[in-house]
């Protein structure tokens, strides 16, 4: 089996793969993108304020 042969073969694999897949419609992409830059937003406030607390409790040990 050549290269070509080999290559060809691969393409024509991940295209009937890729036929397989359920792709999520427009509104589940969006919704899934808001469900992520919520939490990404809450997980950083969350470590940001464990941060302050951490500072204020050094802060506080050093002086």
């Amino acid at each position: 089996m050549n290269i070509f042969s080999k290559i060809s073969n691969y393409i024509r694999e991940s295209i009937a793969e890729l036929k397989k897949v359920t792709w999520p419609t427009k509104k589940q992409t969006a919704n899934y993108t808001l469900l992520i830059i919520g939490i990404s937003l809450i997980l950083a406030a969350l470590i940001g304020f464990v941060d302050f607390l951490l500072t204020l409790g050094v802060e506080k040990v050093i002086k």
